[in-house]
């Protein structure tokens, strides 16, 4: 699992998508976001304003399998 380390105390998680290089834009991190295939700390959240802050663990599902990064 990567860590993708944060300047401030909290970021947004279409914000952290694109940082962690899940997604190559915005568009592309709401379509995931809303398509349900996004977990925070193992749990589906369909917010692309949720705040998350150091030690959540972000999972993304692609037909390749699940990748993951924590906030650091």
């Amino acid at each position: 699992m990567n860590e993708v380390f944060i300047r401030d105390d909290m970021i947004r998680l279409g914000q952290f998508l694109k940082l962690a290089d899940f997604v190559d834009n915005g568009a592309d991190a709401r379509e995931v976001i809303s398509a349900g295939e996004v977990r925070v700390n193992g749990e589906v959240d369909l917010r692309r304003g949720r705040q998350l802050v150091k030690g959540d663990v972000v999972t993304l599902s692609t037909p390749q399998g699940e990748i993951s990064a924590t906030v650091a």
